[in-house]
């Protein structure tokens, strides 16, 4: 079975960077698409972006511009380079990957554990 592991996350401010990284086990890497999405406390959990085998990225409206998904099989990672960052972004963010790239978190098979991000004004 797959294993995720993210990391990267961390307490900024609004407007700073923070790039998050998802490093997945096994050696089949390049034939699933991945994904993030993010959980703010009391919400549900959300899309943010995807990246399909082929590298084609889709964004939820509300990172669209700021966000930027990026994918090295050869390191069997995903990540997620964050600009602009608003309180609004505050969330623990999961890694995930499935067959297909999708806003549906239930299209996807395994998670990660999640890292907290956390964006103060």
């Amino acid at each position: 079975q797959v294993q995720l592991v993210e990391s990267g996350g961390g307490l900024v401010q609004a407007g700073d960077s923070l790039r998050l990284a998802c490093a997945a086990s096994g050696r089949t890497f390049s034939r699933y698409a991945l994904a993030w999405f993010r959980q703010a406390p009391g919400k549900g959990r959300d899309f943010v972006a995807a990246i399909s085998q082929n590298y084609a990225a889709y964004y939820s409206g509300s990172v669209q511009g700021r966000f930027s998904i990026s994918r090295d099989n050869a390191k069997n990672t995903v990540y997620l380079q964050m600009r602009s960052l608003k309180p609004d972004d505050t969330a623990i963010y999961y890694c995930a990957h499935g067959l297909t790239a999708t806003r549906r978190p239930d299209n996807y098979e395994a998670w990660g554990q999640g890292t907290q991000v956390t964006v103060s004004a």
